[in-house]
């Protein structure tokens, strides 16, 4: 197979949709040989930042000169970003050459009368073979989807990381927040330590599951905290802080922008500590020229756009914002660093969120609004889209194809108006490699 074929087969797999449980590719990745325990891990859920914390993880463990893997979900453009060693994604031969070893074992459980795996259950089994093959020390796994019954969830991690927990995927998590915060739970493991930024009621059910286990949980707040300080649309700074550890206000800088990434951070520096335990390679030196450096697209980023005839640059900010949570975030973060800058907003959504919330949340009565739909199947039509935001602001617009619709918002993007891109992973993606001259793609 090469790199397109292996997308058609991912792509004949994902029939199947999502399907919770871990029989199947506890059965696939025996027949693989279990990759997946012959390396360290750090696993991470959570509702929002858990993509963020994971990038900042895995920045860490390599600047640590640990030889590092990294499985994330969604991706913005390409497949190959969600298998990564060494801050490097995947090339598109090696991604086909291991999808094509996971396919001679699910065609095997198949001759065998056994169901069929799902996309994603394929997709991780390649990663941790993946990783194996590269012979990684350590790899950081992000949840898919909840986290107890995650094709993921097959890994005995160093440390447990549950960045937060808020009300999404409810019909596959319970139906109720105490519902999803038992998912998320779901991932803690006998006698490993927990890390975590939740709270109220889902942190109480944490700590229940982590009792349960004789899991050791450190809890954001109360073992350690974080304060924001001196920001830029270009980094910031923040404190960290930790009576347990015996740190108090320790200076940090962080690349990525945004209150919520100061919280994520200080969420990574814990999860670093405990990891220093039993590998001394990581040190405080060593975590925080990670957090001055770390990257991670799509989140929060401000980008510097040329204008029309490259007079000038018009400013772009582009975050992952897909929930009611993250649209909360967002709206508070905008508020901050852009307080009282008009803005355009090029929003696009899935039809299976809470749309209506999302959009109060972050939308203003003077905000310029364009909509259009994400490139996923279960995107929501532009046009509904934009029927829903005329509740809220006063000019909406909708173009149904995306390069149209960012040539609408780049134009209206005039007289110092920050153009916010944001609603879908799905849609941020190629409008970033647009905005950056890049070709665009969704492979």
């Amino acid at each position: 197979m090469n790199y397109q074929e292996a997308l058609a087969y991912l792509d004949g797999l994902n029939v199947f949709g999502v399907r919770l449980g871990l029989s199947r590719i506890k059965r696939l990745l025996s027949l693989l040989g279990n990759p997946q325990d012959k390396y360290r891990t750090v696993h991470v859920t959570g509702t929002n930042g858990k993509g963020s914390v994971s990038a900042m993880l895995a920045g860490i463990l390599q600047k640590a000169t640990i030889h590092t893997g990294l499985y994330i979900s969604p991706h913005l453009v390409s497949y190959t970003e969600r298998m990564q060693v060494d801050g490097q994604p995947i090339s598109e031969e090696d991604f086909a050459e291991a999808i094509s070893a996971v396919r001679v074992f699910i065609e095997q459980m198949l001759a065998e009368g056994e169901e069929c795996p799902t996309q994603f259950e394929a997709l991780t089994a390649a990663a941790f073979y993946y990783f194996a093959a590269h012979k990684v020390e350590y790899a950081v796994i992000e949840v898919g989807l909840g986290g107890l019954l995650d094709s993921t969830n097959v890994i005995t991690p160093e440390v447990s990381v549950i960045t937060n927990v808020a009300f999404e995927h409810a019909k596959l998590c319970g139906g109720t927040l105490a519902g999803i915060a038992h998912h998320k739970a779901g991932i803690i493991k006998d006698g490993v330590p927990v890390v975590t930024a939740a709270e109220g009621m889902p942190l109480a059910v944490l700590r229940e599951a982590a009792e349960q286990h004789a899991a050791d949980i450190f809890v954001e707040g109360e073992d350690f905290s974080v304060r924001g300080g001196a920001f830029s649309p270009r980094g910031q700074s923040f404190s960290f802080s930790s009576p347990l550890l015996g740190v108090d206000g320790a200076p940090y800088e962080l690349h990525l922008l945004g209150a919520h990434q100061v919280k994520n951070a200080g969420v990574a520096i814990m999860t670093a500590y405990l990891l220093h335990n039993i590998e001394p390679r990581i040190t405080e030196p060593v975590v925080r020229e990670a957090l001055r450096l770390v990257t991670w697209p799509g989140r929060f980023e401000y980008l510097e756009v040329p204008s029309e005839g490259g007079a000038g640059v018009r400013p772009v900010l582009i975050d992952g914002a897909h929930n009611p949570a993250g649209m909360e975030v967002l709206r508070q973060s905008l508020d901050a660093y852009f307080p009282g800058q008009p803005r355009v907003l090029l929003l696009g959504i899935l039809h299976d969120k809470d749309i209506d919330k999302m959009l109060r949340t972050l939308v203003r009565p003077e905000d310029l609004v364009v909509m259009t739909p994400p490139q996923s199947d279960r995107a929501e039509k532009a046009r509904v889209l934009a029927e829903e935001a005329a509740q809220y602001a006063r000019s909406v617009a909708y173009r149904e194809d995306n390069v149209e619709a960012l040539a609408l918002a780049l134009s209206l993007a005039q007289e110092g108006r920050l153009l916010v891109v944001a609603g879908s992973l799905y849609l941020i993606g190629g409008l970033r490699q647009l905005l950056l001259g890049k070709e665009d793609s969704h492979a």
